[in-house]
């Protein structure tokens, strides 16, 4: 395995510097990715349970390993099309911090899926977003083995 050297912002503010295998490093950012989509105050004229705006709340990450992390995370959603919408997010852990990008899609009454991808790491994978009035529940999940859960509200 490839050892990279990063810096990372920690929540205090500090850079630390870690050594770490490419594996960690891409788990780290596949769990950081479901963190971040999902968070919001609703802007003028969007609509109850919809997406558009911006959320923030926490949930969990569990790394390929099976170690498990608390994060905070903020995202902006944008409406694209009348079912699709581009989806921006920052997510922070004890481990530092992740942006990244996804694309969801409706496919249902107040549900989403589709898919993130983190260009500094080169992590993807699919997220599921589920709406329930002022909150919601995202699902995150890499092909690297990691997961997440998070809890959003406007």
């Amino acid at each position: 395995m490839t050892k990279c050297d990063y810096v990372i912002e920690n929540k205090s503010g500090f850079l630390k510097s870690l050594s770490v295998g490419r594996g960690t490093v891409a788990g780290l950012a596949a769990a950081m990715a479901v963190a971040l989509v999902a968070v919001a105050t609703v802007p003028a004229g969007a609509e109850p349970g919809g997406l558009d705006g911006n959320w923030s709340g926490g949930g969990s990450l569990t790394y390929p390993s099976g170690a498990k992390e608390n994060a905070r995370c903020k995202a902006s959603f944008k409406r694209k099309t009348g079912t699709s919408y581009a989806v921006n997010a920052r997510c922070a852990s004890a481990s530092g911090k992740i942006e990244q990008s996804a694309t969801l899609q409706e496919v249902g009454a107040n549900r989403y899926s589709g898919s993130f991808f983190n260009t500094e790491f080169n992590v993807d994978g699919t997220i599921t977003v589920t709406v329930q009035g002022n909150s919601q529940s995202v699902s995150i999940s890499s092909p690297a083995g990691s997961t997440a859960s998070f809890r959003l509200s406007r």
